[in-house]
């Protein structure tokens, strides 16, 4: 028997353990989907009156989300351990200080730099409203997220940056770039000492409609005059006919909303046609862009087409100084089959060619000409002409009678 009741002990605090298990993973399961879905209603209720006034650090909803962020940043985070093995409580800036450096352009040096801001968690609070003015915030959430190994290093299991909830943040966060911020990051407002309080009334009020059966009055005073099951009316009478004033605030309720509706057509018109001007601008300069490609090849080809021709003209002269120096050999050979008086003509000659070949234009126009002056015909022409006894001499003019002097 002993040892029976032993056994049943024994299951019953395992039995206690796994009930213990379910329990808080159902409380942390129920803690996630409560911060998520109030930080939506907090995003919504922010859009709705940044309609009819600027969000600064009065507005009662930008605190209430500003306190709902920071509790979902703050879900789970590790305790920093110290040197003694002692764990000491953690900002959620640390994270967003490593995990947000890879944003471009990010605020982060110049938050750390700030000189009245010496907390950790008045820098995270600062670096919410900087990312809000910025229209930045959803942008930092994400390349945070993104770094799952930094993310895991800073948080426990079962937190709301590691789980399906961080995607829905991220994209929930999205819709408040839509509204301009003006906060003032000197104050109070920062005071790291102070822990961040939501206010869940705003989320949690009761709108009766107009298609309920009682009023709200009579079921407190039903509530409050029933001491037993007999004093529950049976019969449900008809509906209670609004008063005035409900009527009114009805009414009120739906111009607000109208208002609200043309307010945002209003400026989806605006972004419509500022994207309409942006992608006209784009097609214009894309256009630009093809004519100036255009013209590039085009000036491409001509200078293609330029470069082979002067190719071609250099190869012409190229062989043209080839068949010239063949020629001034050929004329060197001749000049040593003469005699040595003639040897004087030829060099006289070679000079002649010389200056003829260095005087001479780069062109196929003139190649001609100078091929024609210094061929071997012309050379034998010239011989043959001095060689005439017809040609006077020097010597024979000296000696002619008729200048002999009296």
């Amino acid at each position: 028997m002993a040892s029976r009741s032993l056994g049943g002990l024994g299951a019953s605090r395992g039995g206690g353990g796994g009930v213990k298990k379910s329990l808080s993973a159902r409380n942390a399961a129920v803690e996630r989907r409560n911060l998520i879905t109030v930080c939506r209603f907090s995003v919504k209720t922010l859009i709705d009156r940044s309609c009819f006034e600027t969000i600064d650090d009065s507005s009662p909803e930008f605190n209430n989300f500003a306190a709902i962020l920071e509790q979902i940043l703050s879900h789970r985070l590790k305790g920093q351990v110290s040197w003694f093995g002692y764990g000491s409580p953690r900002s959620f800036w640390d994270y967003i200080r490593v995990a947000c450096r890879k944003v471009s352009q990010n605020c982060i040096c110049s938050i750390e730099n700030m000189e009245h801001v010496s907390s950790s968690r008045a820098k995270g609070r600062a670096w919410i409203r900087v990312a809000l003015m910025e229209k930045h915030l959803s942008e930092y959430i994400s390349t945070a997220l993104r770094d799952f190994k930094t993310t895991r290093r800073f948080y426990e299991d079962g937190a709301i940056v590691l789980g399906e909830e961080a995607n829905m943040l991220a994209g929930m966060l999205l819709g408040l770039n839509a509204i301009d911020f003006s906060f003032c990051l000197k104050g109070e407002r920062l005071d790291g000492n102070l822990p961040a309080v939501i206010d869940y009334i705003p989320y949690l009020r009761f709108t009766q409609s107009s298609d309920s059966i009682s009023s709200d009055e009579e079921e407190l005073r039903t509530l409050g005059s029933s001491d037993s099951e007999s004093s529950t009316p049976e019969k449900v009478g008809p509906p209670v006919i609004m008063d005035e004033n409900s009527w009114f605030n009805k009414c009120k309720r739906v111009k607000q909303k109208y208002q609200l509706t043309l307010e945002q057509k209003g400026y989806l018109e605006e972004l419509l046609q500022l994207r309409e001007n942006q992608l006209s601008e784009s097609v214009a300069q894309n256009k630009i862009l093809l004519q100036r490609i255009e013209d590039s090849d085009l000036a491409h080809k001509l200078e293609k087409e330029q470069l082979e021709y002067i190719i071609v003209e250099l190869q012409d002269q190229l062989k043209s100084y080839q068949s010239l120096d063949q020629l001034s050999a050929e004329v060197s050979l001749s000049q040593n089959s003469l005699d040595p008086g003639q040897s004087q003509e030829g060099d006289g000659k070679q000079d002649t060619l010389n200056l003829i070949s260095e005087g001479k234009e780069d062109t196929p126009s003139l190649l001609g000409l100078c091929g024609s002056l210094t061929s071997v015909a012309s050379y034998k022409s010239l011989t043959s002409l001095k060689s005439n006894d017809y040609l006077a001499s020097p010597t024979t003019e000296m000696t002619s009678p008729g200048l002999t002097p009296s």
